[in-house]
C-alpha cells in the first residue's frame, strides 16, 4: 500500500490533498522530494504521523496486517 493510500484510508489526508500534492512533485521533478518530506514542508501532517505511516507500510509490504 502506497503511503498516501494509508494516509487516506486513516483519514489524515484528503484525497484532493494527496492528488495536489503528488502533482507538485511530479511538477518539480529537480527536487526529487519524496511524498513524505512534502506533506511535512507543507504543514499538512507532522513528522510523527509522517513516522507511523511509514512504519505501517513497511508492515503492510512485509506481508502483515495492520488492524486499523
Amino acid at each position: 500500500m502506497k503511503l498516501g493510500e494509508i494516509l487516506v484510508h486513516k483519514g489524515l489526508l484528503s484525497q484532493s490533498k494527496l492528488e495536489q500534492v503528488i502533482k507538485m512533485q511530479s511538477l518539480s521533478q529537480t527536487t526529487n522530494r519524496k511524498l513524505g518530506e512534502l506533506l511535512v514542508d507543507f504543514g499538512i501532517i507532522d513528522n510523527s504521523v509522517l513516522e507511523q505511516a511509514l512504519r505501517e507500510q513497511h508492515w503492510r509490504n512485509k506481508g502483515f496486517w495492520v488492524i486499523d
